[in-house]
């Protein structure tokens, strides 16, 4: 997958690309190169992709042929895969597909433009060769096929520039954007070709918002920014990027948090709760076993080798890694299920029509800031509840519970530093310390579960299992020292509060 960096602007007919030679580290500039380009774009009919940001299409010509799914721009950069030619110009490649599935559902994907491009490449490279930027000025003639739209095919021609950053710096990049502006070229108005070519009929539905300043306000719109945040990792998940299955899998945790927390404000949302609470746990299966594979080799490296006997590096590397990989598979499938689609559905409405209730009105800094003083009196009274228990086991599930408690407290807080600032930053901060404290804990039984596990698994094939018994004394005694960690990680939150 290849990341593009990349400023776009548009030109008059009669625009002239500047001398270039002036920008830093330059040492020659190359071309123009012409290029002529022919790609169908792929959409379903009613362009959800498009109301996205996401291009999907089929290209003919110049060094790059082939099929090309461009993801939307996120902090100057978009994401874009690329897939060999196909045989078929007509049906998308399975590969491509599943990784718009959250947006399409299923619906058919089927050609909605064309774009004709007459494009002359103008390259920037350094002493050594290297290219640094590339600047494309395109002729272009689009064309919307009429079988979507319910119209005639219609047609439009017009010239634009872009600056692409290649093995150069953001700054030459820059450079380039400053001198192609003073030669008269502005900043495109639109994202891409195709977004220009479709226009309204390619935008995302305006949402309606609640007024400035109101709880309502606040709260949609962390909402839908948890909500874009799961749709984004979607294709990253598909596709096993690092760090993905983590990302949806918080994002999905803190909109069921923030739908529990600002129940003042929204309507019900039980069974939404509850598909959230599915699809993190189907996340969670890979993330976890993700986490404890890499704490394992972490444990492994620092104990005195001579202590590390039999198969257990393989029993904690390759099995467990083959575990994840299974986990991975069932998360995938969970991804393309209907009950998936379902959810994606009723975050939509969710996003655009969330369940308001009258406290929604209201101002938003006295009614939230409420709001995130129950989350922490939560928290206090779980906590009270779980040290006046005498049963250890009973003790150590209440406990559990706290921790739940604080991660919600955090969520909440975290979400409202915006409008309310360092109140609400201190209050995360505090929530945070207790939940990290009671989650080494936690990680650490864990842990030693799964050790136990496999150390079973281990005798049973004949091996020796000296080793594990050394990790779990580890894991055991970290968790104790966490657990008597604990009491004064608490009174320091106590005496912030």
């Amino acid at each position: 997958m290849a990341i593009e960096v990349e400023d776009k602007f548009d030109v008059p007919e009669d625009y002239t690309i500047p001398e270039l030679t002036g920008v830093p580290g330059c040492a020659e500039v190359l071309g123009p190169r012409s290029y002529r380009l022919t790609a169908v774009y792929f959409d379903t009919p009613d362009l959800r992709l498009a109301a996205h940001g996401i291009t999907l299409r089929r290209r003919r010509g110049g060094d790059d042929a082939g099929w090309h799914l461009k993801l939307p721009k996120a902090k100057g950069a978009r994401h874009e895969i690329a897939h060999p030619p196909t045989r078929s110009a007509k049906v998308v490649p399975r590969e491509l597909a599943e990784l718009v599935l959250a947006h399409t559902r299923r619906e058919e994907l089927v050609p909605v433009a064309e774009l004709e491009t007459r494009r002359e490449v103008t390259t920037l490279r350094d002493a050594d060769g290297r290219k640094l930027v590339e600047v494309a000025d395109d002729q272009v003639k689009g064309t919307t096929f009429g079988t979507v739209f319910g119209e005639e095919p219609r047609v439009e021609r017009w010239r634009e520039v872009e600056a692409e950053l290649l093995d150069g710096d953001v700054d030459q990049l820059k450079k380039v954007g400053k001198a192609l502006r003073k030669a008269g070229a502005v900043p495109a108005a639109s994202g891409s070709k195709l977004a220009r070519l479709l226009g309204p009929a390619g935008r995302a539905a305006e949402l309606t918002r609640p007024p400035d300043g109101t709880a309502g306000r606040v709260v949609t719109d962390y909402l839908r920014s948890q909500v874009d945040a799961i749709i984004a990792q979607d294709p990253q998940v598909r596709r096993a990027t690092e760090d993905s299955v983590h990302q949806m899998r918080v994002a999905a945790r803190r909109l069921r948090s923030a739908l529990k927390a600002f129940s003042s404000v929204l309507g019900e949302t039980g069974d939404l709760q509850d598909e959230l609470r599915w699809i993190a746990g189907v996340l969670g299966e890979a993330r976890d076993l993700e986490v404890i594979h890499e704490r394992f080799a972490e444990r492994l490296d620092s104990v005195d080798p001579s202590l590390v006997v039999g198969e257990i590096r393989t029993r904690l590397g390759d099995d467990l890694r083959e575990r994840q990989r299974q986990a991975l598979v069932r998360a995938h499938l969970a991804m393309s299920s209907e009950r998936y689609f379902a959810l994606l559905d009723r975050l939509d409405t969710l996003a655009a029509k969330p369940p308001l209730t009258p406290v929604a009105g209201k101002k938003a800094g006295k009614t939230l800031g409420r709001v995130a003083d129950e989350q922490w009196r939560r928290v206090e009274k779980r906590y009270d509840r779980a040290r006046a228990m005498e049963d250890a086991e009973e003790r150590a599930l209440a406990m559990h519970d706290v921790r739940k408690a604080a991660k919600r407290a955090r969520y909440t807080a975290e979400a409202l530093t915006p409008l309310l600032g360092d109140e609400a930053a201190a209050l995360a901060k505090r929530a945070k310390d207790v939940q990290e404290v009671l989650g080494t804990y936690q990680d650490g039984v864990v842990a030693q579960e799964i050790l136990m596990e496999e150390a079973d698994r281990a005798r049973e094939a004949g091996e020796d299992t000296f080793t594990y018994g050394v990790l779990v004394a580890t894991e055991r005694a970290d968790a104790a020292r966490s657990q008597a960690e604990f009491p004064g990680v608490w009174a320091e939150a106590a005496r912030a509060g």
